[in-house]
């Protein structure tokens, strides 16, 4: 795959100044959710999100790809056959829109009490910015709460 694609570039913007655009963040995004939630790729949380990013959830904040990785550890043990669909992508500039239907089976006990065997089916919305190619900052926005809720 050709990854320079996915580096910003210099634009002129309307009022004469220059600005970072990144030329594909929308691929960034859906390759993000493809490789690292569908496939499982572990390599791709690396190539795909810089090592000082940071991470928004209802329930708090992680810090670059080993606190991603703790956080999705958390989750798959819980939800091991999630699959995360892409529904939609906005993008402007250096910064992307997912929003995304996550479906899956609770099977594991890793959100803190018993496997309930029942299916979750949710919709939530992940925005991304993307700096020098990468994921730097991103704001995942769903009902975790009622989510949780709902197996216990």
């Amino acid at each position: 795959m050709d990854h320079d694609r996915l580096k910003p570039r210099s634009t002129i913007s309307a009022g004469g100044g220059v600005m970072q655009v990144h030329p594909d963040v929308r691929e960034l995004g859906r390759r993000w959710f493809e490789e690292v939630w569908n496939q499982r790729r572990d390599e791709s949380i690396d190539e795909l999100m810089s090592a000082d990013s940071l991470g928004h959830l209802q329930n708090g904040e992680y810090r670059g790809p080993a606190g991603f990785r703790a956080m999705q550890a958390t989750f798959l043990g819980a939800l091991p056959d999630v699959h995360i669909e892409i529904e939609d992508i906005l993008a402007d500039g250096d910064r992307a829109a997912v929003r995304w239907r996550a479906t899956g089976t609770h099977t594991g006990d890793t959100f803190g009490f018993e496997a309930s065997k029942r299916g979750i089916d949710v919709r939530g919305t992940t925005w991304l910015i993307a700096r020098d190619g990468k994921i730097a900052e991103g704001w995942d926005t769903w009902d975790m709460t009622g989510m949780l809720a709902s197996l216990r």
